[in-house]
């Protein structure tokens, strides 16, 4: 069995500052929020974080980048940020934007313990400056080394008490990768069972991926509020 913790705070009480972050999600789907709800509470600081976007000004990883808790940020894309990309023009923070494929291949080899591997997204770009190269094919491709990270913080649908973990459909994007590719990874779940009542057939990550578990309710945002015409 996996330690199961009674409050987010404890879960988090091994981060400190200067701390590498993986955090799953996609925008703000699947983002373990109560987790970084915790850590913006604890104060930690000097924060380099990996995951897809940083969510929004008053939501998610926003909350981190709007403390300033956040020294580097390492993502596909600004987002619905707008705080994000203040800073980012003003010099206060740094930032490694990766195409989105490649950061996800990035975290999946991380995972997986390849170290680089050969894509031909950002030949030819700013993204390739001072980066090897090499042709297979008549084709030019890029070598990007994977990502790794001292914890990774997700989010799942169901987890067993093995650390078992099932996501719910859109939370798939990055949640599996990331989970994978932490030293010390850390689950925050909606719903919590014995173990042997999941179907093995059913689990996306498993328990020898996690290392502990936290249950909470979440709020589940919604990004951009549209609205259809009549």
């Amino acid at each position: 069995m996996k330690q199961v913790f009674a409050t987010f705070q404890e879960a988090v009480k091994d981060i400190n500052d200067g701390a590498v972050l993986m955090v799953g999600g996609f925008g703000l789907c699947g983002i373990p929020e109560n987790l970084i709800l915790a850590l913006v509470e604890k104060g930690v600081k000097d924060l380099t974080v990996i995951s897809n976007n940083c969510g929004v000004d008053d939501w998610g990883l926003g909350l981190l980048m709007k403390n300033k808790q956040i020294k580097k940020m390492i993502g596909s894309y600004v987002g619905e940020n707008k705080e994000f990309e203040r800073q980012v023009l003003s010099g206060e923070i740094e930032v490694e934007l990766v195409p989105q494929g490649t950061l996800a291949e990035k975290i999946r080899a991380g995972g997986a313990g390849i170290p680089a591997f050969y894509t031909p997204a950002g030949v030819g770009t700013p993204i390739a400056e001072g980066k090897e190269t090499r042709e297979f094919n008549g084709k030019e491709y890029l070598l990007e080394e994977a990502y790794t990270a001292d914890f990774s913080l997700v989010r799942a649908w169901k987890a067993d008490k093995m650390g078992n973990l099932i996501y719910n459909k859109t939370a798939r994007n990055f949640n599996p990768m990331i989970a994978a590719a932490g030293k010390v990874t850390i689950a925050e779940v909606e719903e919590l069972y014995e173990i042997g009542e999941l179907n093995p057939n059913d689990i996306h990550t498993p328990s020898i991926y996690v290392q502990g578990l936290i249950q909470g309710k979440q709020e589940k945002r919604i990004e951009r509020r549209t609205v259809q015409s009549k």
